[in-house]
């Protein structure tokens, strides 16, 4: 009897042991199906940064708050495509072609101050005729007050009647029954409850405008309701792609503030949406938007100075409080971006760790490092092509580092390639020293009968100072 009931026993605790084992193996395969999934859909080229391996391990096993998130997360299998929402159409008409750039901003009811006309006026006035048969502006109503939308759809239609009828500027609303659940989120980094839904909430509202503005343009670029813009800004984006036609990026910027300025290729949008909706209660937009393009595979920070875009609001859109962060970058007036056409750069200094010849090229904030470079040192710039020069500026060193300029140097151009092997030109013409660090001429093609196939920068005398070339600018006529 007593050897019954001890197999009895056993075989309870046995049975017990493969429910425990059966819910366990359920539960890891449910979230390894979901990390599996996520890292499927926004690593590629197998690379991930380790902070956002760690962001993933934890988004990834956090319980989800409303049915809706829950669907968007399951149908992320379809990441490329929209996510269902029905738009209200506050003021727009049908757009009739696709544009060149669409500048996106998502309002709500401000406790202090209105800034939303003026930004959509700076973005127009700021724009030639010419600038503006290319973009489109997008603007989300994000407040649930229908009252507030009513009189700011009234304001906009008439300071902005002719920008509308011409397809250049849409105001749209997101239906509050298409949000998640904005109320009991995770309080992420100790922020108090109202800060964690607001900041919520505008993760949303952002990733409804990028959802809506997918297929409107080639580029997108995103903007806050309290913005000024630098003249021509369209004309200086555009030189800016075109600079970088070839290089793999995911997120340019033309501002070093927040999400001001932050442009993609309009292809990322979706899945830019369906990222914010998916962590909307985990961190504040902007720092979503860094993992974003970690995510997909750009390890660096590319940001133009000076920057295009600047902070104009007093009163911050969340409680009304005080912000007066502004852009030191930030120039209002239009600003010449060089052409630099596409060269090979050869230099026989010692090149200190990753500083190569190549950045002192390059649009971003990057430059030349070097130890100090000895009489005969060169610098070399070989064209693809021979090009037409209006204007070269060469700037050696840096606010932190102002002593590591080229003290005596000059600058040379040549016309015939030596051979296919010899990266060089056989004979070079001299069009003048370096003043204080730094050289520009203008005019070039008045001053010199043949087109350019070289640039070379010679150091005249040996110094002791380390060398930084800061950027190298070249105009074609």
């Amino acid at each position: 009897m007593f050897k019954f009931h001890q197999t009895k026993y056993t075989f309870q605790i046995l049975d017990k042991m493969r429910c425990l084992r059966k819910r366990s193996t359920v539960s890891f395969l449910g979230v390894l199906v979901i990390f599996l999934l996520f890292m499927n859909l926004y690593i590629e080229d197998s690379y991930v940064l380790e902070g956002d391996k760690q962001l993933i391990r934890e988004t990834s096993t956090h319980q989800l708050n409303s049915e809706r998130y829950v669907h968007t997360f399951k149908d992320l299998s379809n990441f490329s495509g929209a996510i269902n929402v029905t738009y209200r159409y506050l003021a727009a008409t049908p757009l009739q072609r696709k544009r060149y750039l669409t500048i996106g901003l998502s309002s709500v009811k401000r406790k202090k101050g209105s800034y939303l006309l003026e930004t959509i006026k700076s973005i127009f006035e700021q724009s030639s005729y010419e600038e503006l048969k290319e973009i489109s502006v997008v603007v989300h109503l994000a407040d649930f007050n229908s009252s507030w939308r009513d009189v700011m759809v009234q304001d906009i239609t008439q300071k902005f009647a002719h920008h509308i009828i011409a397809g250049r500027l849409m105001v749209i609303h997101a239906p509050e029954e298409y949000y998640p659940v904005l109320d009991g989120l995770k309080r992420n980094y100790n922020d108090p409850e109202d800060r964690v839904r607001f900041r919520s909430k505008q993760n949303v509202d952002y990733a409804f405008l990028l959802n809506f503005c997918a297929n409107t343009s080639d580029y997108y670029v995103m903007l806050e309701d309290d913005v000024r813009c630098s003249k021509n800004f369209l004309t200086a984006i555009k030189k800016v792609i075109a600079s970088l036609e070839g290089t793999y990026w995911v997120t340019l910027e033309f501002s070093k503030l927040g999400y001001i300025g932050k442009l993609y290729h309009s292809h990322d949008l979706p899945r830019l949406a369906h990222f914010l909706l998916m962590f909307y209660q985990e961190m504040p937009c902007d720092w979503l938007l860094t993992h974003f393009r970690g995510l997909l595979a750009q390890k660096n920070v590319i940001r133009f100075k000076p920057s295009l875009f600047q902070h104009m609001g007093y009163y911050s859109s969340y409680k009304g409080t005080e912000n007066k962060l502004k852009d030191d970058d930030f120039e209002e007036e239009s600003f010449d971006i060089p052409d630099n056409p596409p060269a090979s750069l050869y230099t026989n200094m010692n090149v200190f760790e990753n500083y190569e010849a190549s950045k002192a090229y390059s649009s971003v904030d990057e430059y030349f490092w070097g130890k100090p470079p000895s009489i005969g040192d060169t610098f070399i710039i070989v064209f693809e092509n021979p090009i037409v020069v209006k204007k070269i500026k060469v700037n050696t060193g840096t606010e932190d580092r102002q002593n590591d300029i080229l003290h005596h140097g000059a600058l040379d151009v040549g016309k015939n390639m030596l051979s296919k092997q010899i990266r060089q030109c056989d004979t070079y013409l001299r069009l003048g020293e370096f003043k204080n660090g730094n050289f520009e001429i203008s005019d070039v093609n008045q001053k010199i009968p043949f087109d350019i196939r070289c640039i070379r920068i010679c150091v005249t005398k040996t110094q002791k100072e380390w060398l930084i070339i800061r950027s190298i600018s070249i105009w074609t006529s």
